[in-house]
């Protein structure tokens, strides 16, 4: 026989099948690499701006004097950042407050009796608002009772975790209006204590996950609900709901 006419032996199937699975085995392995190093790099980013958001509560402090405010609004979570809020009511700072989300069947009754306050106080200087049901729903809320007051300096209440996002939320609602910080706050997170608390650890990494989520949502544009009872209830229009 010729080489001109020599035929290619042909291919043997058992390694024509191995070979594939070597190539098969080496783009997994590759994947995987690729996989784990970036869930490394996004668990490693994730943790870094988790303790820059714990280090950024932290340092929020309430001062003493708050200065020339308008008026202040407490968003509800706990009755400790309605009493701090008709505290400074009372002590002169601000004339009137706004009592942000409070569920409708509480009535202003009931607030005034849990918090001790003066009947006098409620009747004359506190609006509670039922209309919100989130924080965006208090940033519009307090949009609203703003606009209705031609308020343009407003002392802000809630838990120091919380006040991040409330700042940036009611910045959004109300880009002329200037928003001063009075966290309310329950542990030191200056000492390490909190680590070991997982309730703290859950709380806290939650409303961080909530503040990113926000951020990005604010750099993108997204639209979102208004987070007004009235919006989501029925077709009824945007109130305040104040009384």
């Amino acid at each position: 026989m010729s080489a001109e006419t020599a035929q290619p032996e042909p291919a043997i199937p058992g390694a024509v099948k191995t070979d594939a699975i070597h190539r098969l085995r080496r783009v997994g392995h590759h994947g995987l690499r690729i996989v784990t190093i970036t869930t490394i790099i996004a668990i490693a980013l994730i943790a870094m701006g988790f303790f820059r958001f714990t280090d950024t509560i932290a340092d929020l402090k309430a001062v003493a004097t708050p200065g020339e405010v308008d008026a202040i609004v407490a968003l509800t979570g706990g009755y400790q950042r309605i009493d701090q809020a008709l505290a400074l009511l009372e002590e002169g700072v601000g004339e009137r407050l706004l009592i942000s989300g409070v569920n409708p069947a509480t009535s202003s009754a009931a607030l005034r009796r849990a918090t001790g306050t003066k009947t006098a106080t409620f009747d004359c200087c506190v609006d509670i608002g039922y209309e919100a049901l989130d924080t965006i729903g208090n940033a519009n809320e307090t949009a609203l009772w703003i606009r209705e007051h031609d308020y343009t300096r407003i002392l802000v209440v809630t838990n120091n975790y919380h006040m991040p996002r409330s700042l940036m939320e009611l910045s959004q609602a109300s880009p002329d209006v200037t928003f001063i910080a009075h966290p309310v706050t329950h542990a030191d997170l200056k000492t390490d204590a909190w680590l070991t608390d997982p309730v703290a650890l859950r709380t806290l990494f939650m409303e961080y996950a909530k503040y990113s989520l926000a951020r990005v949502r604010n750099w993108s544009g997204a639209k979102t609900a208004s987070g007004l009872r009235a919006d989501i209830v029925d077709d009824r229009p945007v109130s305040a709901g104040l009384h």
